[in-house]
């Protein structure tokens, strides 16, 4: 557990939520300047771990470092980050939230880019922003990125360029930075949930007085309303330095060519050496004996049992690689004890687990961590603390330690197998562990070669050593409660429930022996009836005497990697206004397991394996898939027909199910987010029940029997289609294909067409209609939907498709660059694959509760500028770009691949149509897009819907 890791949700992006701490201008002690000096360029100078080769590792003279990475997966693309060694940790009492501010302002305005224009430039590039545009700043690192869909050299200059307007001419004009204020106090108030109230209230209770719990990276409103232009250039002229940054080039480039663009655009970078980080502490390691309770409607119930203990210095070398896997494999052990109880038909908890963590380079925390059904804390922490207990008193066994290294060797024999094709994001991330964590990135064969060599000396003794030398012992612990109710008796109940678990007797447990895989035989293997190739894409068509497809497509992208997906006909379409939740239990099937195994038997039986077992509802179909490799393709296989042949509907998916919805309906209004979701479907479709919310009894009262009278006969005799994508050899897979799938008794040879129940209305009600949440009260979201049409003419899809670009770049550039009311605004269009003349198109954005009117005024005004005129070429092509660059690199990926043939012989029409959209894509003109605006986004016809709160709404 890595303190860092468990806040996320603190974490602040330009495009996603996240948070950081730090104090008063902190002074350094000499002794730190000294040593931080004395510490080499690069952790692997200090390592016996051979290092990748095939990374170039460079410091220019100013003292910035730079990280260079050759790389084809995918072809054509690359990636270019520059990461700054501070965050939060580094401002000054007055300063909160300004590392976060910074690396806001670093998109409005800089010597060479006028504000507002970084964006816009990036977007004629082809990179959509957000996804492809990103920052995020955290506790003590700042990372600024930029994926690139081209590698050619302008783009790579470009994109170097910005990144030392970033670094060293940023403006910070004021006006820029008042403007700016209300889209970053907008990402806090956004933030300002029951998750990360409860997790500020955690870091509170475990680490009091510590420097991390009062430097949140969002900041405080006060400080954030009192950002100056000098302010925030002083603490940006703190951490912005050469010796404190660093840039990550991996992609389709030229190593050399990159080296020299590093050095032409940063080399008269200038700056004083860079500040050591400030401490995140005082952590006290003697604070015992505490208990917190802390409630929220929101949450459900969890108990944690924690130690804090001083931090150990692992240099990153072979000895503490192989302390650390040997320690995996005991927590690996213990949780996977844990996660067996959890499975039972009557399970003491809904998950438990255990775990040690760094409190950055502080100190480290040992929890238990017991999550359990509503008023029933105690009986699973009682069972959790006696796992825990068991296994310290009588170690682990060589079975379990062979079950865990099963997976492991997988893992390490699958990285080995697939290292040439690596995606580029798999090496930054390697680079970022080496800035951030002194981890060396090592060659995933030579990694192979190591854990061969340490495998030997693993045993029950080596694992339980190196566990006892993390984890601290939970003696006379810190109890936290989180829930929705206070326990019983208090806190003096939950201490009291501890203390009385460790004086409990012990005995050992009884280790089970199971049987091989039951299902290798599914009688003679079929026929191919028809084999043909599509000419368009390449992919082979099969069809096989019992009505199963197979569409076949190799390819090298991803090496010893075999993408699969199977669909079978039914999905949501037997929801019916008589049983609309006729499917909602259809993701737990897995957890009911098959006839022959329980999934906990399915984990131990296939461990060593790359198989998966899931099953989800989609509109027509049930969906299967994942991803193997070729030599468990034949198991892969054997498991999806095992899937459908004979699911378990066993009572542990019943019970984790209701377990699950209660704790959705708690939380079913504590955002303004999760209100419009529960309530929009109802609203929209006049209560149909299919699409509506439907009350929390009727969910509980569903059983797996009721599912398996919905389901069973679509999964027994409904249309399949298996598509396969990646590296195998196409007659191998046919003949495992015709041995398993190609093998089960007959199934229809079509997909229905579900005519009775493919009716799907709009409400005709367009008054506006006004939802509450139960969140902070200055948080509000608004909606505004329109209908729209189905997805059957392609030319009107792409016309949306456009339309909804250009509405997203209208909308962040009016209402959050350049009014500030939001920081997020969202757009989406979606035009219906299944129900005849469905669609919809819906603009929304959160906003302060009192800027509710401004908002609807200026996202109605953005409408009918659309409405009202042809955008301009500019607009529409940052709008275009982006998207004529997926479809460039969509088949890049297997995924992309997967996405193409998975229907290819259901509705092959969608491969011409993907291959003439991005033609079609080029050829539409503003006045095509203004057409279809002025056709479907009448403002007098849009369906608006307020959420506020609940104090503010309507009373019902």
């Amino acid at each position: 557990m890595n303190i860092r890791a468990l806040l996320p949700a603190l974490l602040l992006s330009s495009t996603a939520l996240l948070l950081a701490p730090l104090p008063a201008a902190a002074k350094v002690p000499e002794a730190a300047v000294a040593a931080q000096a004395a510490e080499p360029d690069w952790a692997f100078e200090a390592s016996d771990l051979p290092v990748d080769p095939d990374y170039r590792f460079g410091k220019l003279d100013n003292g910035m470092r730079y990280i260079i990475r050759h790389n084809a997966t995918p072809a054509g693309q690359g990636m270019v980050w520059m990461w700054i060694d501070g965050g939060s940790m580094s401002e000054a009492d007055d300063e909160q939230g300004y590392a976060h501010f910074v690396e806001h302002m670093a998109f409005n305005g800089s010597t060479h880019i006028p504000e507002g224009e970084m964006i816009r430039l990036l977007e004629r590039e082809g990179l959509a922003f957000g996804a492809d545009t990103n920052a995020s700043t955290g506790f003590d690192q700042t990372i600024y990125k930029l994926n690139l869909p081209r590698n050619d050299s302008e783009l790579l200059d470009s994109s170097l360029m910005l990144m030392r307007e970033i670094a060293s001419e940023l403006k910070f004009d004021q006006a820029a930075i008042d403007r700016e204020k209300g889209v970053v106090l907008s990402e806090k108030r956004v933030g300002d949930t029951f998750a990360y109230r409860n997790t500020l209230d955690n870091l509170d209770f475990q680490y009091p007085g510590a420097l991390l719990t009062r430097r949140l990276p969002i900041g405080t409103a006060e400080t954030l309303q009192n950002a100056t232009s000098e302010k925030l250039r002083g603490l940006w002229q703190r951490l912005y330095r050469p010796s404190n940054a660093a840039i990550i080039v991996v992609g389709d480039f030229d190593p050399a060519q990159v080296e020299a663009e590093i050095r032409q655009h940063f080399a008269s970078w200038q700056g004083p050496p860079a500040l050591p980080q400030p401490n995140v502490g005082p952590i006290d390691y003697g604070l015992r004996g505490k208990t917190d309770i802390h409630l929220d409607p929101a949450l459900s119930e969890r108990v944690t049992v924690s130690v804090t203990g001083p931090f150990l210095d692992e240099p990153d070398v072979i000895a503490t690689r192989r302390v650390k896997l040997m320690r995996s494999i005991g927590y690996g052990i213990i949780n996977r004890r844990l996660q067996r109880l959890a499975r039972i038909d009557d399970p003491p908890f809904r998950g438990a687990g255990v775990g040690t963590g760094d409190v950055f380079r502080e100190g480290r925390t040992t929890n238990l961590i017991v999550d359990a059904a509503e008023g029933e804390w105690k009986r699973g922490l009682a069972v959790a603390e006696a796992e825990y207990r068991k296994a310290l008193a009588f170690g682990v066994t060589q079975a379990e330690v062979d079950e865990q290294l099963a997976n492991i060797r997988t893992a390490q024999e699958n990285a080995a197998a697939g290292a040439d094709t690596r995606p580029n994001d798999a090496f930054v991330g390697a680079a970022l562990s080496l800035l951030y964590e002194k981890q060396i990135p090592t060659t995933p064969e030579s990694s192979l070669e190591r854990y061969r060599q340490v495998e030997p000396l693993v045993t029950p003794e080596t694992v339980m050593a190196a566990l006892r030398q993390e984890m601290l012992p939970l003696d006379n612990p810190m109890i936290r409660f989180e829930g929705r109710t206070a326990p019983e008796g208090g806190a003096e109940a939950l201490r009291a429930a501890w203390n009385e678990g460790m004086q409990a007797e012990l005995t050992q447990d009884e280790q089970a022996t199971l049987a091989g895989f039951g299902y290798t035989d599914f009688g003679a293997p079929g026929t191919v009836v028809s084999d043909t190739v599509e000419p368009l894409f390449g992919i082979r068509t099969i069809r096989f005497a019992n009505g199963l497809k197979l569409n076949l497509r190799p390819t090298e992208l991803e090496r010893d990697r075999v993408s699969w997906e199977l669909n079978v006909d039914g999905g949501h379409m037997l929801d019916t206004r008589e049983n609309p939740l006729a499917t909602a239990m259809t993701s737990s099937l897995p957890v009911g397991g098959l006839g022959k195994h329980s999934l906990d038997e399915l984990q131990s039986i296939l461990a060593g394996r790359s198989v998966g077992f899931n099953i989800s509802a989609d509109a027509d179909t049930f969906m299967m898939g994942g991803m193997t490799t070729p030599r468990d393709l034949e198991l892969q296989l054997d498991l999806a027909a095992a899937a459908l042949t004979d699911l378990g509907y066993r009572p542990q998916g019943e019970v984790q199910y209701r377990r699950g919805i209660e704790n959705t309906f708690a939380r079913l209004t504590a955002t303004p987010g999760s209100a419009l979701n529960a309530a929009a479907g109802r609203i929209q479709s006049d209560g149909d029940p299919r699409f509506s919310l439907q009350p929390e009894a009727d969910y509980l009262a569903l059983t797996f029997a009721g599912l398996r009278d919905a389901i069973g006969d679509r999964m027994t005799h409904g249309a399949a289609e298996l598509a396969l994508v990646g590296d195998f050899e196409p007659e191998a897979a046919i003949a495992l294909v015709a041995r398993t799938l190609g093998a089960i008794p007959q199934r229809e040879a079509e997909f229905r067409n579900y005519d009775d129940n493919d009716t799907r209305i709009f409400t005709a009600d367009r008054s506006t209609r006004v939802v509450a949440h139960d969140g902070p009260d200055d948080q509000a979201l608004l909606q505004m939907t329109w209908p729209t049409t189905d997805d059957s003419d392609f030319d009107q899809v792409m016309r949306f498709e456009l339309l909804e670009a250009i509405m997203q770049v209208e909308m962040t550039d009016n209402l959050r660059e350049e009014l500030g009311q939001t920081y997020s605004p969202a757009v989406s269009s979606n035009q219906s694959r299944d129900y005849p003349g469905y669609g919809t198109f819906t603009i929304s954005a959160a906003v302060d509760y009192s800027q509710l009117e401004a908002a609807r005024a200026a996202m109605l005004e953005t409408v009918r500028s659309l409405v009202d005129a042809p955008v301009d070429a500019d607009v529409l092509l940052r709008a275009r770009k982006p998207l004529l660059e997926q479809y460039e690199n969509a088949l890049k990926t297997n995924r992309g691949w997967i996405n193409l043939a998975d229907d290819a012989q259901s509705e092959p029409e969608r491969l011409a149509r993907f291959k003439s959209g991005p033609e079609k894509l080029s050829a539409l003109t503003a006045e095509d897009v203004q057409a279809t605006a002025r056709r479907y986004l009448d403002p007098a016809q849009r369906l608006e819907i307020d959420v506020v709160p609940r104090s503010k709404a309507p009373a019902q």
